[in-house]
């Protein structure tokens, strides 16, 4: 599949590619499983001399004796002696690159921290050691968000600061997804645009999945997904799970009761029964899996702010999979199709809202965005953008169903908002299905 909205990472790597032909480079990329981080590399590298490690969980000599092979095979190189530890092949390819100039790339990077944790520290010494004398293009990668942020950001750890570049790979934009399924759908059809865009989230690999199979419509994902030995019936585990650890209980009940609509700290710990700051604060801040949201123009909104799952398919999976899973446990997967169904209309209502939100970031029309809602969520508004140069406020009404929206009722919920920006021109718009 072509590298859509990725054109930018790729004169990244190519650039610190270029560059450490000089001196050695270290960039660490990280994104959620699936994201395409493997391929993209992978791509960066075509037509050039490189290796490529996966870190997998299994004694430290039986990886470093298949490492040695994909040196042997790759660089067409002889080893003397014998390499057992880690230690020792990463400094005999730093000394390699000295006359060869190459790249090498570390996929799933954390899971050192298993295997032998004190690799990190020994990496340090030998790349400080010989860096400006190599020619090494190395790249790190991992999915653990948490533990490749600390292993290359927490000052107390041994690889802070050596990083040249960071890339975070995220989701497709919905300009390039949008292009993507009208492509390969052969027609636009914007509501089962939309589910596309909930239920792959822009992801690479859930977007290569549909479009393999061909399925471009809300029944045809739902048949993908809801299959025996689907990918995507277990996959908040298996993203999630190794994140939080011992505590991914407490962890799922949030995610799943702000998939849910509990998107209040007060709505969360009602039904929780026990004070969850400090799991949101983490979720936002340590995972980046939540989003805390004000309302627009707030200065301190106090316990008014939101939380919102920023992953589409994560929020879809702890809305229906996780929240349903005794009947996803003994495959009665119709049962849970049906309820999708019935809710998925009121479900997509805040995607379509987000995605509105996405697009007029995109337009660059305006200095800030956001969404509006007073005490007791009463006035809401889907959509405010300012344009402090023009002095122009737009406010936008996100539905459905065009129809079952008013610019009347949208001016009148404006009035509190436009007595602060008394000097901008208000702008009105209805955006649903037909704008997208």
């Amino acid at each position: 599949m072509k590298f859509y909205n990725r054109e930018t990472e790729l004169q990244i790597l190519d650039s610190i590619r270029t560059s450490s032909e000089s001196s050695s480079k270290m960039t660490f990329v990280v994104g959620r499983r699936r994201i395409g981080k493997t391929k993209l590399l992978l791509k960066s590298v075509e037509n050039t001399k490189y290796i490529y490690f996966f870190i997998a969980r299994k004694d430290e000599r039986l990886l470093c004796a298949e490492f040695i092979e994909e040196v042997l095979n790759k660089l067409e190189i002889k080893i003397y002696g014998k390499i057992e530890t880690f230690k020792e092949l990463f400094e005999f390819l730093m000394n390699t690159s000295r006359e060869m100039p190459f790249t090498l790339i570390i996929d799933e990077f954390q899971e050192f921290n298993r295997i032998n944790p004190a690799i990190f520290s020994e990496m340090q010494k030998i790349w400080d050691l010989n860096k400006d004398s190599s020619k090494l293009n190395l790249i790190l990668s991992g999915s653990v968000y948490s533990m490749m942020k600390k292993i290359f950001e927490h000052s107390k750890e041994p690889l802070f600061g050596r990083a040249n570049e960071r890339i975070h790979l995220k989701p497709f934009r919905v300009d390039s997804l949008k292009q993507l399924f009208s492509i390969k759908a052969n027609c636009f059809k914007a509501k089962d645009f939309l589910s596309f865009y909930i239920l792959t989230g822009g992801v690479a690999k859930y977007v290569e999945i549909f479009i393999d199979k061909n399925a471009f419509t809300l029944n045809k994902m739902l048949d993908i997904i809801f299959a025996e030995n689907s990918i995507f019936i277990d996959e908040g585990k298996n993203i999630l799970i190794e994140e939080f650890g011992k505590d991914y209980a407490v962890y799922f009940s949030i995610l799943s009761l702000i998939a849910s609509s509990k998107t209040s700290r007060s709505e969360i710990e009602s039904v929780l029964v026990k004070n969850v700051g400090g799991y949101l604060d983490k979720l936002e801040n340590e995972y980046m899996i939540i989003q805390k949201v004000k309302p627009f123009a707030a200065k301190d909104s106090g316990r008014i702010q939101k939380y919102y799952i920023e992953d589409n398919f994560l929020n879809f999976w702890f809305r229906f999979i996780y929240k349903y899973r005794s009947a996803v446990e003994i495959e009665n997967f119709d049962y849970v199709k049906q309820i999708v169904k019935r809710d998925f209309d009121t479900f997509s209502g805040s995607f379509l809202e987000k995605y509105f939100i996405e697009k007029t970031i995109l337009s660059k029309e305006y200095t800030s965005i956001g969404r509006y809602w007073e005490k007791g969520n009463q006035n809401e508004i889907d959509l405010i953008a300012l344009n402090q140069k023009n002095k122009k406020i737009l406010f936008a009404e996100v539905k459905i169903n065009s129809k079952k929206a008013s610019i009347n009722a949208l001016k009148e919920k404006s009035k509190n908002l436009l007595s602060i920006y008394k000097n901008f021109i208000p702008e009105y718009q209805i955006f649903s299905l037909d704008q997208m």
